[in-house]
């Protein structure tokens, strides 16, 4: 079909998709405002995913350098820190096999960065990977509130944990309404 002559019919819902033309979206300057902020958005989920999955290698290290030079903290984050180090020291002396749990925890974050690749390189075609991670967002808070009981953590290190999803969900919907929008335009042939 020639795109030369495309009339409203054309574009309709009801045209069977094999006889749609096709229509590129135009460079128009609000395609490539739309495009830097969700390639923004993502950026920033990708770095802070990328920056946990980094900080879970070591974490008796971190732990012994925060417990020795955490002064600034409150003194119940304090107290906590310490317990966790001393139960990082103690496992990693008698079990060392149980920080490779913490291993896979930090190879997940890294692989849940790369995933969002997909949506850097077509975030409309790969809008599902920014719905996967809003949800995943929103699930931090029920993990973080029942297995966080059930395990005894305290209140506050929950809201600490719950922040992250929280954190997270914020650039994943800013990106995912502009994904809307750049489909809207897409559509109409804007």
């Amino acid at each position: 079909m020639n795109t030369c002559h495309i009339t409203q019919k054309d574009l309709s819902p009801d045209t069977p998709k094999k006889h749609r033309p096709v229509i590129k979206l135009k460079r128009t300057l609000n395609y490539h405002r739309l495009m830097r902020r969700i390639k923004i958005c993502l950026w920033i989920v990708i770095a802070g995913l990328a920056i946990s999955g980094i900080t879970a290698f070591p974490l008796q290290t971190e732990l012994n350098w925060l417990t020795n030079n955490g002064n600034w903290l409150p003194v119940v984050a304090q107290h906590w820190l310490q317990t966790v180090y001393h139960a990082i020291v103690v496992s990693n002396a008698q079990y060392p096999f149980l920080s490779y749990g913490t291993d896979w925890l930090a190879f997940a974050h890294l692989m849940l960065a790369l995933l969002f690749a997909g949506p850097l390189r077509d975030p409309v075609k790969n809008l599902w990977v920014i719905q996967f991670g809003m949800l995943a967002c929103l699930c931090v808070f029920p993990l973080a509130f029942i297995a966080g009981a059930v395990r005894g953590i305290p209140w506050f290190w929950r809201f600490i944990d719950c922040s992250f999803g929280l954190l997270g969900i914020i650039p994943l919907f800013i990106a995912y309404a502009n994904v809307k929008h750049l489909k809207y335009l897409d559509r109409n042939g804007l």
